[in-house]
């Protein structure tokens, strides 16, 4: 009789084999303002090792184009972090953001969040107004000169909404009112500009290649604009709402008559408050999924061909989940190998059964429940995680046995 641990939960149910460990690919997200994805990965294997002391367990943080990037993908390319002193998204805030450099193939993997993240701006400061993403220019000029040709730029996470236009001066971009004068820092000043003189840009950006991480596909301006859906976890009022939207309209109207790019036509550049507009005009960049390039890099689907389980997670769950979060991405993979996966969520909102419904989690659970609340969840996370992994891995064994 095989020994404990080696009970293999199938495709086909529950089986002992003698020859064949059970093997679990844990794939968390991180859980935003609790866990980052690699204190996830060790309580989920934590919870895993309670039921199944001896399967092989397999860690393997995930992330899309927001925070964390820097994280997972540094140590699959080797790399290196380096420390750049660079301004914060606040007026006059100066920060030190950290960026990796892969010396031996000149690339640069930064993260804008390291440098204008909303994480950088206390709620009561949060204005998208007066928020550059500048230093993200910084970050980027900074690589330039460590020798970097190559960038990959996640993009999520951002406190800003001037459409880049921080970062592209940061680079040397001057963008005028009618009178000559440069205009103001933060999606404001926008409502201002009349010129843009790009012939300063810095001579290095042509040298380059630029893949920008982000699994949003907003376009740039309109009721699925950048503003409109993301203006309001960044601070916006409905009055700054209406007012940020007429400042990237008059941005995507002069970039069209002066540069002849039409960026609304170009989903996802409205990314990062519009950031993924400025990165393709002005840096050639080129939007790509941000949980596909983790996965491709990292050698996930190598991994995959070892399991027998997938358990991700990630603070939340819901709707959106199954139309371009992180999770959606490994779910493609999973489910088209065949692969179970079970998640845990700090919350999960919305019909369960779309979540968990053909080419969807065999099960999901949260650690928000009718005993534990939001607030509970986030101040007990690692320990929440583990419980509910051996619950959720328990519940799935019966079920499938």
């Amino acid at each position: 009789m095989a020994g404990p641990g080696v009970c293999r939960i199938s495709r086909k149910g529950v089986r002992i084999t003698a020859d064949h460990p059970y093997t679990v690919l844990v794939a968390p997200d991180s859980f935003k303002g609790s866990l980052d994805a690699h204190a996830v990965a060790l309580a989920i294997n934590a919870g895993v090792r309670d039921v199944l002391p001896h399967a092989r367990v397999i860690l393997h943080p995930i992330a899309d184009g927001g925070e964390g990037l820097l994280d997972v993908l540094l140590p699959a390319v080797r790399g290196s972090v380096k420390e750049t002193e660079v301004c914060g998204p606040l007026p006059g805030q100066r920060i030190r953001a950290a960026w990796g450099y892969v010396e031996g193939e000149h690339l640069a993997i930064l993260e804008m969040a390291r440098a204008a993240g909303l994480g950088l701006v206390p709620e009561a400061e949060r204005d998208p107004r007066t928020t550059t993403t500048r230093g993200v220019g910084e970050l980027i000029r900074a690589a330039l000169d460590e020798g970097a040709r190559s960038f990959v730029i996640g993009i999520g996470g951002s406190a800003t909404n001037d459409g880049g236009a921080g970062m592209a001066q940061a680079l040397g971009v001057r963008f005028l009112d009618a009178a000559g004068e440069t205009i103001a820092q933060g999606g404001a000043g926008l409502c201002h500009l009349d010129r843009i003189d790009a012939s300063s840009l810095d001579p290095r950006i042509e040298e380059t290649t630029m893949v920008v991480a982000s699994d949003v596909q907003n376009p740039l301006t309109g009721p699925e604009g950048a503003t409109a859906v993301y203006g309001p976890q960044k601070g916006a009022t409905p009055e700054m709402v209406a007012q940020l939207e007429q400042c990237l309209c008059r941005y995507r109207d002069v970039l069209r008559t002066q540069l002849g790019v039409d960026v609304q036509q170009i989903p996802g550049t409205g990314a990062a408050g519009g950031l993924g507009a400025g990165l393709v005009v002005f840096c050639k960049g080129r939007l790509q999924s941000g949980i596909d390039l983790v996965l491709d890099v990292t050698r996930f689907d190598e991994k995959l061909k070892e399991a027998d389980l997938v358990i991700t997670g990630e603070g939340r769950v819901d709707a959106q989940t199954r139309h371009g979060k992180a999770l959606n991405g490994l779910l493609h993979r999973t489910v088209a190998a065949g692969i179970p996966v079970l998640a845990v969520a700090g919350q999960v909102d919305g019909d369960r059964a779309l979540l968990t419904g053909p080419g969807g989690f065999a099960d999901i659970i949260s650690l928000v429940d009718a005993a534990t609340s939001p607030q509970k969840a986030m101040a007990n996370a690692a320990e929440l995680v583990r419980e509910r992994v051996s619950a959720i891995i328990r519940r799935y064994m019966h079920r499938r046995a």
